[in-house]
């Protein structure tokens, strides 16, 4: 089983480049965004668990979103592999991760990291506010972001990096090049999916 661990500012295109990972690979996606909605869409116990944080605009609990991790590893047994967005966040959240994974016998194989200048990433993001009406489309939030994701998860890359588990690829190139810069650190450990 191959685990993945793709890392990007707002805006660095890890949402377009973890599909064409999956696609690519074929393997499973776990979005935290997605579970989230999920579970909680399907009334489970930790949907409802989750629910309550929610309504009271707290953040869900690690132990929480770790049972949901959990629960989508055993739902697909067969899976070649996953790739995780959006999580870890931090460096609690990357230990908790990797004790799972442990006792599921797997591991995070490879962190990839989108490095995007701040120039770009706000052009990005500014260009998608305009055609998608989201609300991230003004330069002051867009920074704020930026700065709020680099100081939060420039000590979870370095957790990975003192493992020697962590790759920097630049994103400032079009998509279908960076995402043959991200293929070719995958295709150390997994080739593509027949």
């Amino acid at each position: 089983m191959f685990n993945l661990v793709l890392f990007g500012p707002p805006g660095s295109g890890k949402g377009t480049q973890s599909e064409n990972i999956v696609k690519t690979y074929q393997l499973q996606h776990i979005s935290t965004g997605d579970l989230l909605r999920d579970e909680v869409a399907r009334h489970t116990p930790l949907g409802v668990e989750a629910q309550k944080y929610m309504d009271q605009g707290i953040l869900v609990p690690d132990e929480v979103v770790i049972g949901m991790i959990s629960s989508k590893i055993d739902e697909t047994p067969d899976a070649r592999g996953f790739v995780f967005d959006g999580f870890p966040r931090t460096r609690a959240q990357a230990e908790a991760l990797d004790k799972l994974l442990e006792f599921k016998n797997t591991k995070i194989d490879l962190v990839l990291a989108l490095d995007v200048s701040e120039t770009e990433l706000i052009k990005r993001l500014v260009g998608r506010g305009l055609t998608s009406g989201r609300s991230d489309d003004n330069e002051e939030v867009i920074t704020k972001r930026i700065k709020e994701y680099r100081s939060k998860t420039e000590p979870v890359a370095s957790y990975y990096d003192a493992y020697g588990k962590l790759e920097t690829v630049m994103g400032n190139h079009p998509v279908d090049e960076t995402f043959k810069l991200l293929a070719k650190n995958i295709n150390k450990y997994i080739l593509p999916g027949a």
